[in-house]
């Protein structure tokens, strides 16, 4: 499948000469993260490097290195998680194409610092210039030239359909209940802006973990809606996501596409599936009879969509570190499925793309070993070297699943996406 679009590129008019331009600040700056919720007008802006810890695809991963890292007092530590640290957790591997080529673990200790809420920022720590510098970037709009890009589909509709009637089968034969079953659009030799591909989606979403950050020659453009783990004293939060509704054209249809959605048999199943598993992982780490379902299967509304969200709760045992957080939960449910350790071993063999930082991970750890963590989807991903685009996308799969509605649903979800590299 073949997807044209008009895609963005370097040509832009600045509106302000006064402050470094966005091309020279890129250019200075080789890695970055600015965390922004639409929902609570707020964020973080991570920029510099003063110490960082990176494990490549082929590094194992050393639990004491991650959690001696993380676990430096007084410092603020942001990064990303792939997909692929679940080889390090569990006895699995990911051996498909990765055009992309993202570190499996990168954190970082930016040297600068800046607060975001409603409009105002606030220096943590570091260099107070890069606040007009951001200011800068952030309502930089103008004139953009535009170039045709060719997004093409990893996987024909009929390749699509086989799959699932075989993960079906899979579910048939007792050996999973469900699984997260994805696939890539993709272009080589892509030439665009990464910013104002940012600016497009955030202007087509209220995505609450949104983000975009840079790490040398990669790019994160996300619109995430959705929260991994969120750490507060003892307190762990999950809050996955099963079960998409597009928006209504007018207020009644907006509000009956909720209610159907809300009364879906098939999405509730896949929700409260996913609960279940999250329940099982926090009871590893979790202190006895902690683990609550706070909200289950509750409707959240999004500009272009609206979700079926629960949120999960337990108090952590004393002294878990960082690492066996990460043993018990990574993966998140919602995209592998259950159990979850099968799920992910069909999914290597089934889906033709490695995932990479896809359905992984990007947050930050506060210098009190606190924590706030996304699920990287309705992403785009970039390697400006290679100059290659990849945006996946995916459903869960269950046995009342019907093929050509999922597939369906799959457009649905990258349009909605695609839009952002619309003019």
């Amino acid at each position: 499948m073949l997807f044209k679009i008009k895609c963005l590129t370097t040509n832009i008019k600045y509106n302000s000469n006064k402050s470094e331009s966005k091309d020279q600040f890129f250019q200075n700056e080789q890695t970055f993260l600015f965390l922004n919720d639409k929902l609570t007008h707020s964020g973080y802006f991570a920029i510099g490097v003063k110490d960082n810890l990176s494990i490549e695809i082929n590094q194992p991963l050393n639990p004491n290195e991650l959690d001696e890292f993380l676990g430096q007092k007084g410092e603020w530590k942001f990064g990303f998680l792939t997909y692929d640290l679940k080889n390090d957790l569990e006895v699995l591997s990911s051996g498909n194409n990765d055009g992309l080529n993202f570190p499996k673990v990168y954190f970082f200790i930016p040297e600068t610092l800046l607060k975001y809420k409603n409009g105002r920022f606030e220096l943590v720590y570091g260099n107070e210039k890069y606040i007009s510098q951001i200011k800068t970037i952030l309502d930089t709009h103008g004139d953009i030239s535009q170039e045709e890009i060719e997004l093409k589909s990893s996987l024909s509709k009929e390749s699509y359909l086989s799959k699932i009637i075989k993960l079906q089968e899979e579910i048939q034969q007792g050996n999973i209940y469900e699984v997260n079953f994805c696939y890539e659009f993709y272009a080589e030799q892509a030439k665009l802006d990464p910013l104002s591909l940012f600016h497009k989606l955030m202007l087509n979403s209220n995505a609450p973990f949104s983000s975009f950050g840079k790490f040398n020659d990669k790019y994160v453009i996300s619109a995430s809606p959705e929260r991994f783990l969120k750490k507060e004293g003892a307190k762990l939060v999950s809050q996955p996501i099963k079960g998409t509704a597009k928006r209504g054209k007018s207020e009644e249809e907006d509000a009956r596409l909720k209610e159907e959605l809300l009364g879906s048999e098939k999405e509730r199943s896949e929700n409260i599936m996913i609960v279940d598993l999250v329940r099982n992982d926090f009871s590893r780490i979790g202190k006895f009879d902690s683990v609550l379902v706070e909200e289950l299967c509750k409707i959240y509304s999004f500009k272009t969509v609206h979700q079926m969200v629960s949120t999960i709760s337990c108090e952590l045992k004393e002294g878990v570190r960082f690492s066996e957080v990460l043993k018990a939960t990574f993966p998140m449910g919602s995209m592998t499925g259950a159990p979850k350790i099968s799920a992910m071993k069909l999914i290597e063999r089934e889906e033709e793309t490695k995932r990479g930082l896809y359905s992984g991970s990007i947050g930050y750890v506060t210098p009190d070993g606190d924590f706030d963590f996304n699920v990287i989807i309705r992403t785009f991903l970039y390697n400006e070297s290679k100059k290659y685009l990849s945006a996946m996308v995916g459903g869960a799969i269950t046995s009342k699943s019907s093929p050509e509605d999922e597939y369906e649903e799959t457009l649905i979800k990258i349009s909605a996406l695609l839009k952002s590299l619309k003019l």
